[in-house]
This record gives C-alpha cells, structure tokens and sequence, in this order.
C-alpha cells in the first residue's frame, strides 16, 4: 500500500503532513521502516490518542504495517496504550519524554549492537591469529583491536548520552 507521502489524498492538515514527514526522515537515519515515522508522527501531533484503524485509514498503510509498527513503538517505549472512544478498541498516544524514547531506543537497538558485536570482535580476533603474512596478521589486528575499543568506548558513552538528553 502506498505510505503517507506518496499520494495527494490524506485525512491530514498540513501542519500534520510536515510533522509526520520530519519522524519519518529521523527513523530513515536510524535505519527504521517509514511507516514507523509516520505513525509516531501522526500520534505525536494528533490531540488525542488514536486507535490502529485511525493509523491505518489517515496514514494509508496496510493494516500490518501498523500492527507492526505499533509493536515496535511499543517495545521502544516510543507508545503506550491510553484511554479512547467507548468503542471495544486500543488507543495509543505518543511517549514524548525524550529520556524515555532515547532510553528505549538505546535498550532496543544499540545494545544488542554491541552486544553482539563483542562476539563478532572475539571472532575476529581470532581469525586474524591464522593469517600466515605477518605483516596483514598485525595490520588485521590492529584494526580488530580498534573495533574493540570503538565498542567499548560506544557501552560507555550510552549512559551519558541517556543522562545528558534526559535532563
């Protein structure tokens, strides 16, 4: 199904069409699906919460891109459940607490990074111990060992970032 921004006819304002199209450049740069921008940007600037069928009919997407772009909100801490119509229906409203949002996204995205990354890096390590030219041995393990501190340095400066953008 077509997104948000690839058509001319939208439920949105546009002051609406400019917030959404700002998330959505944010989650390109992270390296997140579109519809994940459009959903958060359409939560963030609507008054009040919206339901999945609200998502799927202003945003024009499919309603599992929805379901799933909801699912991973929610996992980021990005949004929460909230109080809607009298219909038998989930409503959602944005997180907009930057600590929380940077905190989800750091608990979610980047962690796993670099926790998985250790293993790539002991794995490289070793095999860069059975190249038999010496001179490609220790240039590969000089660089093995600058990912080592790249990683490193990135596990200690996540907390900071996370403390200094909360404040």
């Amino acid at each position: 199904m077509a997104g948000l921004l690839d058509g001319d006819q939208y439920d949105l304002d546009p002051l609406e069409r400019q917030v959404v199209s700002m998330f959505v450049d944010g989650v390109r740069v992270l390296g997140m699906p579109r519809s994940i921008g459009e959903i958060y940007g359409l939560l963030f600037i609507s008054p009040t919460p919206l339901s999945l069928d609200d998502l799927v009919q202003k945003l024009h997407i499919s309603k599992g891109s929805a379901s799933q772009g909801l699912r991973t909100l929610k996992s980021l801490g990005a949004v929460r459940e909230a109080e809607g119509g009298a219909e038998r229906r989930t409503y959602y409203e944005p997180a907009i607490e930057l600590k929380r949002l940077v905190g989800g996204f750091i608990r979610e995205q980047i962690r796993p990074h670099l926790e998985s990354g250790k293993t790539k890096i002991d794995r490289l390590a070793s095999t860069a111990q059975t190249i038999s030219d010496p001179e490609r041995r220790k240039f590969l393990g000089e660089r093995v060992d600058r990912l080592d501190r790249w990683m490193r340095s990135g596990g200690r400066v996540l907390p900071v970032l996370q403390k200094l953008l909360g404040q």
